[in-house]
């Protein structure tokens, strides 16, 4: 099949990329490269994936429907769309606004335009968070449950991007399935995420931030489970009579900030200087995922616990900044 993926320089879709193109599938790649964060990083993750065969690259941005639009017309035998690309980052949302809606909501109503007119697409996978949870106090957080208290500007464009979806898949009957990813971490991750930067200061020997003492819990998941969770849903696109639907992909576990920094601190070998301060109105005090319905429909299990994917991030942190 032909898999068309947004967001292929960015960490997941890096990730998506190499598990898809291992099965031997074709990968139309895009990205706009924005610089975010280090787009260093970004060009060593495409560098990896374009010495695959498989692998095609356009450098664009998917909120240009003036671009998409013909990237679309060249790749009609697209199979499958596994939209990733989005302007990441809950605090960068107070600072720049303006570009969580047009990366976000513009984006993925281009995607949402240009899958339509594919007459092959079997299923249009997209990537939401677990941020649009918002201020919801049960645990673990179900897709039953209400998301109308987004806390963060980012929060709602996801949130909007999911209800997009439900328009096209009752209006066009667009298959489609979200993914609300609960904090990913690993090996060729986003630098501007906590486990990155803690591990940067460490080892600099600078102090890190840590909200109410690190106290605040978060469903840490390694991105070789969430990766598995990716590609095992393109193989269930939704029948029902409206086909859109949203899944959690979490590690199912709810562990404290401060277990992840003594992990650091064990596998860099160094001492954190810590500084606490108040947890700002943007983050909520815990994240935890239930993770039964994609269970069902995949056989979705996380496998890696925090003890084990902190030293591999770890091992590829050391490897990277010995390159970079």
């Amino acid at each position: 099949m032909t898999v068309f993926l947004t967001g292929a320089a960015g960490f997941i879709g890096y990730h998506v990329a190499e598990a898809l193109l291992a099965r031997g599938e074709t990968v139309v790649g895009a990205d706009n490269l924005n610089p975010y964060y280090d787009v260093r990083l970004k060009e060593a993750r495409l560098d990896r994936l374009r010495a695959k065969p498989n692998f095609l690259f356009h450098h664009l941005d998917i909120s240009d429907r003036h671009a998409v639009a013909p990237l679309f017309e060249r790749h009609k035998d697209i199979s499958e769309i596994v939209h990733l690309a989005a302007q990441a980052g809950v605090r960068h949302s107070l600072i720049d606004p303006y570009s969580y809606v047009q990366s976000n909501v513009m984006g993925h109503l281009v995607m949402l335009e240009a899958a339509r007119q594919l007459s092959g697409l079997r299923h249009f996978v997209y990537a939401s968070t677990s941020s649009v949870y918002g201020a919801n106090q049960d645990l673990p957080f179900r897709e039953t449950d209400r998301v109308d208290t987004p806390v963060s500007l980012y929060a709602a464009t996801k949130r909007a991007d999911e209800l997009m979806s439900h328009a096209y898949a009752h209006l066009f009957g667009l298959r489609q399935t979200g993914l609300r990813f609960f904090t990913v971490y690993g090996p060729w991750g986003r630098p501007d995420m906590a486990y990155f930067s803690f591990a940067r200061a460490i080892v600099a020997g600078e102090p890190i931030t840590l909200y109410d003492g690190g106290r605040l819990k978060r469903d840490f998941t390694y991105v070789d489970d969430i990766v598995d969770g990716v590609v095992g849903c393109l193989a269930h696109p939704p029948m029902e009579r409206v086909p859109a639907r949203v899944l959690n992909i979490g590690n199912h576990r709810c562990e404290e900030v401060r277990e992840l920094v003594f992990l650091l601190e064990q596998a860099l070998g160094r001492t954190a200087i810590v500084h606490s301060v108040p947890r700002p109105p943007m983050d909520v005090a815990e994240t935890y995922a239930d993770v039964d319905a994609i269970g069902a429909l995949t056989g979705f299990q996380p496998r890696t616990s925090l003890a084990e994917g902190i030293p591999r991030f770890v091992a590829w942190f050391r490897a990277w900044n010995g390159s970079a």
